[in-house]
Formats: structure tokens, C-alpha cells, sequence
């Protein structure tokens, strides 16, 4: 479904992605983990549009959308969440949602609320009232509004308590189970490999590893460089 292919990109001319490879088949959870600095948030902006790639091509389906601004790719089944500043703290939860869905002709709400029961019961509290969590819940549920086939999500887990977490990421595996595709980049790497079907790991803004989740959660040197495993020795 989606296929990047040797992307380079960066901030004029400093290189932050060298290089990098990777794909997302529909229905799948694809993660992309590493140290801070390494370039995941800039991959993921550079697939949405918001930064030109230096080199490289970008597939969605069978079509090229290098150069496609962000409302394209919007408008070809594609939804993003940043990191921060993603939600209207002055409007509503409500009239979030219908900006998000102000390009769809029959928004379907009701689908939303679904998913977000929170987001039902605060449908009239202002953005800015929302807990650290809600205000996530709400931006991923704006960006589903559009009812994307691929959904790009750029650390929603970053400042969330660990109990919030877990909510979050059983909400990402129902969005997958409703029908979207979801590629993630994540600080809580072991949370989000426990819902993905595969992962990536990019360091100093290259590929170093690709591999099944499951089997990235028992590698024994990916657990102790990046999912916070303690070497167990015998005594």
C-alpha cells in the first residue's frame, strides 16, 4: 500500500534520512522505533508532504505522490496526526471532528464515537479542557474523519502515563481492525511492537533493522538497546 523507496530528506541542507526503505502492506500496524534524534518524525513528515525529499520516491498504491501537498495526500486516503499542536484548543470536541470531516459529504460520527466513547461524552467541552489522553484521542479521531485507507501517526503516546499508553495503542489495533492501515512512530517501543505486525528501526537516519514485531520483542541486543531489557547473567 505504501512503498518508500531510498528516501533522502532532511532541513535545507542538512541530511536527517539517509537512504531509507521501508513499506506498510494494507492491514497492517508497521512501527518505526530508534533513539531520539534518529529521524522517524522527519521520515514520517516527508511521506505526508510537509518536507521535500532530497531524493528517493514515495508509492502510494501504484502512484507516485512525490511533490502531492499534505491536503492532496488528504484527499487520496491518507491521514496524519502530529506530534503536538494537533488539535483546536479554542473549538469544541465536536467542531474538531467537523473540521476534520469538512471535506466528506455523509462524516460518519457516529463510527467516531465508536471507538472514542470519551469523545461522545465531552462532544461540547472545549479542546483546550481535554486530559493529555483525550487530547490524542481526539486528534487521531479527526484524522480518521476523512476515513483514511493509510493513517500516519507521529508519537501519540509522547507524555501519556503508562495506563494511558495502553488505551492509546488498543485504540491504534481497533483502528487496524476497522479497516486503516496504520504506520507509527513510537518512544514506547515495546508497547507499540506488542500491537504492530512489523517494525523498523532507524538510527543516525538510516535503516538498521527490519523485522516481524514479535520477533523484534525477543531479539535479545534489540531489547537491551532499545526496548530497555537488562541483560540477564548468570551467577
Amino acid at each position: 500500500m505504501l512503498s518508500v523507496e531510498n528516501v533522502s530528506s532532511g532541513y535545507g541542507e542538512t541530511i536527517i534520512v539517509n537512504g531509507v526503505s521501508i513499506s506498510v502492506n494494507q492491514g497492517e500496524i508497521v512501527v518505526i522505533i530508534g533513539p531520539n534524534g534518529c529521524g522517524k518524525s522527519t521520515l514520517l513528515k516527508t511521506i505526508f508532504g510537509l518536507i521535500k525529499p532530497a531524493s528517493g520516491r514515495i508509492f502510494f498504491g501504484d502512484e507516485d505522490i512525490n511533490g502531492l501537498k499534505p491536503f492532496e495526500l488528504v484527499g487520496k486516503g491518507i491521514g496524519f496526526v502530529a506530534q503536538t499542536d494537533n488539535v483546536f484548543p479554542s473549538l469544541s470536541v465536536m467542531e474538531n471532528l467537523e473540521m476534520g470531516g469538512y471535506i466528506c459529504k455523509n462524516p460518519d460520527f457516529q463510527g467516531i464515537f465508536d471507538i472514542f466513547p470519551i469523545l461522545r461524552e465531552k462532544k461540547k467541552v472545549k479542546a483546550s479542557s481535554l486530559s493529555g489522553g483525550e487530547r490524542q484521542m481526539l486528534a487521531i479521531a479527526r484524522a480518521l474523519m476523512t476515513q483514511p485507507e493509510m493513517l500516519l501517526l507521529d508519537e501519540p503516546s509522547a507524555g501519556l502515563s503508562p495506563k494511558m499508553v495502553e488505551v492509546l495503542m488498543g485504540k491504534i489495533k481497533e483502528i487496524k481492525e476497522r479497516g486503516s492501515s496504520v504506520l507509527l512512530v513510537e518512544q514506547n517501543a515495546k508497547s507499540a511492537l506488542r500491537i504492530a505486525d512489523r517494525g523498523y528501526i532507524l538510527v543516525m537516519g538510516k535503516k538498521m533493522y527490519e523485522g516481524r514485531a514479535c520477533e523484534m520483542l525477543d531479539h535479545k541486543e534489540i531489547g537491551k538497546l532499545y526496548l530497555g531489557k537488562k541483560e540477564v547473567t548468570g551467577t
